[in-house]
C-alpha cells in the first residue's frame, strides 16, 4: 500500500488561496519532484478544473512559461490523474479517473493499487479524507506572506486535533520552509506505510 501525502502551498496565517505564493524555479521544482516521486495524484473536481484549464496548454507549448514551469506541465501530462467528484463523471484530460461512491472506499483502494503513493493537492478535500483517518503525510511549502483573507486550511474544522511528527524541514532560498510531517498513529508510532461527507468532494 502506498502512502497518501497531502502538500500545498500555505501563507502563515494559513490562506491556500494559490496566488499568494511565491512561484519560482525552486518551488516548481519541489512540486517536480514530489510528483516524480508518487504513482498518482488526486484532487477535487474544482482543483482538477483548475489545473485543466491552464497546465495542458504549457504542456503543449501553446503558453507561455519558464522552464520549471514547462518541465512540470509535460510530467503532469502524463502522471496518472484520479478525481473526486459526485457531480461529474467526464474528465478528459490524459490519463484522468473518475472516483466515485464510498470516498473511503474509492481512496484507500486507489492506495492499495499505487505502492509509489498518492500525491494529494486539494485542500477541501484533504479535510474529508483527514476526517476519514487516510492520509500519511504532510509535506507543505509555508511562505513568508500575511495574506489577510481565505481560503484558510481545513477551515471547515476536524473533529479533533491531529497529532504529527516532524520530519524534515527545509528553508529555501526566497524564505519559504519546506515542512515535512508524518501522522502520528497511537497504536504503532509514527505511519511507515500505510464516512463520506457528501458535497465537499467537490472542492479544492
Amino acid at each position: 500500500m502506498g502512502l497518501l501525502t497531502f502538500s500545498i502551498n500555505v501563507t502563515l496565517d494559513g490562506c491556500v488561496d494559490h496566488q499568494e505564493g511565491i512561484a519560482d524555479d525552486e518551488t516548481h521544482a519541489f512540486f517536480t519532484r514530489l510528483m516524480d516521486e508518487g504513482g498518482a495524484m488526486l484532487w477535487g473536481r474544482v482543483t482538477y478544473e483548475m489545473m485543466e484549464s491552464y497546465w495542458p496548454a504549457v504542456a503543449r507549448g501553446d503558453a507561455e512559461a519558464p522552464s520549471a514551469m514547462r518541465e512540470w506541465a509535460v510530467k503532469l501530462e502524463a502522471k496518472p490523474k484520479y478525481v473526486v467528484s459526485s457531480t461529474r463523471k467526464d474528465f478528459p484530460w490524459t490519463n484522468s479517473h473518475h472516483i466515485a461512491g464510498d470516498l473511503r472506499t474509492g481512496v484507500q483502494k486507489l492506495k492499495d493499487a499505487t505502492p509509489a503513493g498518492v500525491l494529494l493537492g486539494s485542500g477541501t478535500l484533504a479535510t474529508e479524507l483527514d476526517r476519514l483517518d487516510l492520509i500519511d503525510e504532510y509535506k507543505f511549502l509555508v511562505h513568508p506572506r500575511i495574506a489577510g483573507h481565505g481560503p484558510t486550511l481545513y477551515q471547515s474544522g476536524l473533529p479533533s486535533t491531529r497529532r504529527l511528527e516532524l520530519v524534515s524541514a527545509k528553508p529555501l532560498r526566497s524564505g519559504v520552509v519546506a515542512m515535512h510531517y508524518r501522522t502520528y498513529r497511537r497504536d504503532r508510532g509514527a505511519v511507515e506505510g500505510e464516512g463520506w461527507s457528501g458535497g465537499a468532494e467537490e472542492g479544492r
